[in-house]
């Protein structure tokens, strides 16, 4: 009896243990599941940040700081409607100053210390271009704003660029003007822009076109980016008596161009071309009725062609939050494309339903987006399959109101025929009175 009793002992005390031990594992294993599951609840409500520099001080502060308030519009309306992948969005942002060499600094460090999930570009080619290699190196996908032919260098798959050049962005770009000269059987040419990145690429382009047209070069000169006196220039170039004069420049120096051409009375047959700043409402008013026959690339304007669904909410929630900053009121020239390469971006995400990069690039690559910009398909470069740049011809301007500036009839669209709205008038010297 006793060692029955005894046996009945042993197997009462192995029962109690195996019941411990499951016990204790059950436990255990809600522990883990519970950490998990909190550890899932707690990454659904951690936001999706979103890096980049933009540029807030300097040269290009005008345009990077209209850019930033378009994305700030995208991200308040995305999380109104519950964020991406149920996040919230937020973003991480550095000013580059205007300074190229500030650029890789800043995106080492959005990615190494800040650690943000998503990147995209700052404004314009002299920030996206030194950004290229440290995204690159991560192997992330690179929504960029305004970059003329930044991926002809790198051929990288995962950049993708909103402004609308074109498959050949360099050519692309300035393809129509070409074809009003061809149109017009023209033929010679002044070449002339600031010896700076995006004039470069350009000019680049322009001798392309140039030379597919037939036209005859008969001045092709750069000058320094600090220059501020362009009447030699203008000089020189008139007594090379040109049909056609094509100007890549940057904000100043256009403004500058225009006014040298005027006060010299230019004798020329079509003038503009590439000359960023044009698009701006503070050139356009204090340049008034100087602006008058010019032909010049755009992207957007207030023409009945061009008006894309919900393109003029954005415009109105723009306009009003940047009255009383000192930036551009109307907002025309980038705040679409800028909220719009957000669009997409977003679009993307949700449609893949993660972060995952290899596939948004993938998606990315072959859809068509619905943006208030229109529609974009990007080709294998990542720039858009089909050319939308625009040459408008400035004209009917009597004075420097910036009113007039928010209606049709003041930019007309001349090519591509898809867009166009009014008939070009030529020559520039006639146009222009």
């Amino acid at each position: 009896m006793a060692k029955t009793s005894a046996t009945w002992s042993s197997r009462g005390t192995r029962r109690m243990l195996l019941r411990r031990a499951l016990i204790a594992i059950g436990a255990a294993a809600v522990a883990a599941v519970s950490a998990s599951w909190s550890e899932v609840v707690r990454a659904q409500q951690d936001p999706i940040r979103i890096g980049f520099s933009m540029a807030l001080t300097g040269a290009l502060a005008g345009a990077g700081k209209p850019a930033l308030i378009a994305m700030e519009l995208w991200r308040e309306d995305i999380n109104a409607e519950g964020g991406l992948l149920g996040r919230p969005v937020e973003f991480v942002y550095y000013d580059d100053q205007t300074t190229s060499a500030n650029v890789p600094k800043i995106y080492t460090k959005l990615l190494n210390v800040d650690q943000v999930d998503l990147v995209v570009s700052g404004y314009g080619t002299a920030a996206i271009a030194p950004a290229m290699p440290v995204v690159m190196r991560e192997k992330l996908v690179f929504m960029s704003l305004f970059g003329l032919g930044v991926n002809d260098e790198y051929n990288y798959d995962r950049y993708f660029q909103i402004m609308p050049a074109g498959p050949e962005p360099r050519v692309d770009w300035s393809r129509a003007f070409f074809q009003l000269a061809k149109d017009k059987d023209l033929r010679t040419i002044a070449l002339v822009g600031a010896d700076a990145e995006y004039p470069k690429n350009a000019l680049a382009g322009a001798r392309v076109n140039a030379e597919e047209a037939g036209l005859q070069v008969v001045y092709d000169e750069s000058y320094p980016p600090s220059t501020t006196d362009f009447t030699p220039i203008i000089r020189a170039i008139q007594a090379t008596n040109p049909d056609i004069v094509f100007v890549a420049s940057y904000p100043p120096d256009s403004a500058g161009m225009v006014r040298a051409a005027n006060e010299l009375d230019l004798q020329t047959k079509l003038f503009g071309g590439g000359m960023v700043g044009l698009q701006y409402a503070s050139l356009q008013t204090s340049l008034g009725p100087m602006l008058n026959g010019i032909v010049n690339y755009d992207f957007w304007v207030p023409e009945p062609t061009l008006s894309f669904p919900g393109i003029q909410d954005v415009l109105a929630r723009y306009q009003e939050r940047a009255e009383g900053q000192g930036i551009d009121p109307l907002g025309h020239y980038l705040t679409p494309f800028a909220y719009a390469y957000m669009q997409i971006l977003g679009d993307a995400v949700e449609a893949v339903g993660s972060l995952d990069q290899d596939a948004l690039a993938d998606y990315l690559h072959k859809t068509t987006f619905d943006t208030v910009v229109g529609p974009v398909k990007f080709g294998p470069n990542g720039e858009w399959a089909t050319s939308r740049v625009l040459m408008v011809q400035f004209q009917n301007i009597e004075n420097g109101e910036l009113e007039q500036f928010k209606h049709a009839g003041k930019r007309v669209v001349l090519l591509p025929e898809e867009w166009a709205s009014g008939e070009f008038k030529f020559p520039y010297t006639e146009a222009r009175k």
